[in-house]
């Protein structure tokens, strides 16, 4: 560490938040809490939101408990079930935004190009010819921002709609068409059942069967509401005790790939199938040949019963080209359609790209990467001072809800900008040793989560490590309470 400097007013240090979903509307409530005033938010969208702004196809929802999926700090009182719609979560975010003051803060319509270390701060240029400088960058992008398009045969060619599930087209009418969707995650799941009984025809296109965990989707009548927001006390207590069982029965189970709790998440999965689905036929094409949760685990309560409707038909041959009538599988059948929705996921990996980021002597996060990202206790990259990361690489994005992940993350990151208006130094960045130990320990005990147990998906990296946190989530609660600062750069 250099000599003491001077102190730096909070009023002085300037911030550029790159995103304005969950996490970067709750980067800004937590700067301004803490005194920080000189904030831009750089979201390329025309509003707040992410995820829940770009998803809103049929039946869209959180798969975790509203009361757990939201901020700590902005309880909701007046969700409508235990999983909310996507439209209730994106009204909460917007009004939390409201509520806090951000807004102002918010500049839409700028997607980040460039970001360069340059003269000691950092350089910020967006594709619409804005720039500014900050000494701080908080990269806020997210994981499920960038649609995974397939590259299908012909898709050109086809004469119907086609569009990913998070760029739905409401122009495109649906109802008495013949719909073909294209996978079988989390999305499809949802959609189907929403869809089903409006189409003519379903056409569910299967690569990989998913294992789903059944769940009751409660609802919250306006007497309870009104209890919820006479006392908060009762909500906390809530979710407090989601969050227990959460930890208990998911997330410490997945990490280690021999738990218990993994075989009685199994055994209730495997009995949703061999309950809900009659026909053994179709029931064998929907039973999965890997362990529960290899996968992200799928939950729904009626993907089972949509996929048995009289207009639902499950394709699982694989598909050899699009035609200008539809869909032709490589047993040479052609499966007409009007519409056809890719339900295909996200480039998870990308992060903040294709954003250009570069350090100190013109040094490129990409190279740095080298197509596998990585980060110190997920937040910051050595060589690239005053820059962090919410649900950077190697978050639990597969594990925990995010929301509480941000919250740790932000709460970590305060701790070293603080460092910063102390005048403990000017730019703080992780050393190349502590960096390089810690992902050497998180990618060995990646290989005992269940993760690596034999199957495809989007957790693991170009190398076939999971790039997930692998530890149980006391240990990231710990780590990110306090920075180690002998693990730091400081200049």
């Amino acid at each position: 560490m250099t000599n003491q400097q001077p102190e730096i007013p909070a009023h002085a240090l300037s911030f550029v938040i790159v995103g304005a979903g969950m996490a970067g509307i709750l980067a800004t409530i937590k700067l301004l809490e803490a005194g920080y005033r000189n904030i831009t938010v750089l979201e390329k969208a025309a509003t707040l939101g992410g995820t829940w702004r770009d998803n809103t196809y049929p039946g869209v929802a959180c798969d975790i408990p509203s009361h757990f999926y939201s901020y700590s700090f902005a309880p909701n009182p007046h969700w409508s079930q235990q999983y909310s719609p996507g439209h209730e979560i994106q009204a909460y975010l917007q009004r939390v935004a409201a509520e806090h003051g951000i807004t102002p803060h918010i500049r839409y319509g700028e997607e980040v190009s460039e970001c360069s270390f340059i003269d000691g701060a950092w350089l910020i240029r967006t594709r619409n010819g804005f720039q500014t400088s900050a000494d701080v960058v908080l990269a806020c992008t997210g994981v499920t921002h960038h649609p995974n398009l397939p590259e299908l045969p012909g898709l050109a060619s086809f004469a119907g709609a086609s569009f990913h599930s998070a760029r739905w087209n409401h122009a495109v009418a649906i109802d008495a068409r013949r719909v073909g969707v294209i996978g079988t995650g989390s999305s499809a799941v949802q959609i189907v059942p929403a869809l089903v009984a409006r189409v003519a025809a379903l056409t569910l296109f299967q690569r990989t069967p998913q294992w789903i965990m059944p769940f009751e989707n409660k609802r919250f009548s306006s007497e309870e509401q009104a209890e919820f927001a006479r006392d908060p006390s009762i909500m906390r207590a809530m979710r407090a005790g989601i969050a227990r069982r959460f930890v208990e029965n998911f997330s410490d189970a997945v990490v280690d790939a021999d738990s218990p709790r993994l075989q009685v998440m199994e055994d209730l999965c495997r009995e949703n199938l061999e309950k809900h689905v009659l026909d053994p036929q179709l029931r064998e094409q929907l039973r999965p040949s890997y362990r529960v949760a290899c996968k992200r685990l799928v939950v729904s309560s009626n993907f089972y019963h949509a996929i048995q409707h009289p207009n639902a038909r499950l394709v699982t041959a694989g598909i050899q080209s699009l035609e200008a009538g539809g869909v032709r599988t490589s047993d040479g059948r052609l499966h007409e359609l009007d519409v056809l929705i890719l339900a295909t996921g996200f480039h998870t990996s990308q992060f903040m790209r294709p954003m250009h980021v570069s350090g100190p002597a013109g040094v490129s996060l990409d190279a740095v990467w080298g197509g596998r990202p990585s980060a110190y206790l997920t937040v910051a990259v050595p060589g690239f001072p005053n820059f962090f990361m919410i649900n950077g690489p190697g978050s639990p994005v597969g594990n925990f809800p995010l929301i509480e992940v941000a919250e740790l993350q932000m709460g970590y990151v305060l701790q070293l900008i603080a460092l910063l208006g102390r005048g403990q130094c000017r730019h703080v960045s992780p050393t190349v040793v502590d960096t390089a130990q810690y992902n050497a320990e998180r990618e060995q005990a990646a290989r005992k989560t269940v993760w690596t147990t034999g199957c495809r998906s989007w957790y693991l990296d170009a190398a076939g490590v999971p790039a997930a946190w692998p530890w149980k989530i006391a240990r990231f609660r710990s780590e990110l309470a306090e920075p180690r600062l002998t693990a730091y750069e400081l200049s």
